[in-house]
């Protein structure tokens, strides 16, 4: 038998506590559950992705199709200076 060690921010570790515990559950059982679970599953038993790019949001492709389609018709185009940011 291995033991092992992780850390954890203080108020992590007492949310899972809290959270474990109403669920009659300990650290311990949790650890072990998950590391069974990857074990028959042979993958990590949740998704991982990071957020997603807000540019390629609903909202944000909306306004760019409504802008697209003011340059075809050449309307509401107006110029305007470059801004470098750092």
């Amino acid at each position: 038998m291995k033991t092992i060690s992780i850390r954890l921010e203080d108020h992590d570790y007492s949310l899972l506590n809290d959270i474990l515990k109403s669920m009659g559950q300990t650290k311990q059982t949790f650890y072990e559950t998950y590391t069974k679970t990857v074990l028959r599953l042979r993958k990590i038993p949740f998704i991982i992705e990071a957020d997603e790019d807000p540019f390629y949001s609903e909202e944000n492709m909306a306004e760019l199709k409504c802008r697209i389609a003011d340059m075809n018709a050449k309307r509401n185009i107006s110029e305007h200076e470059l801004v470098e940011v750092d």
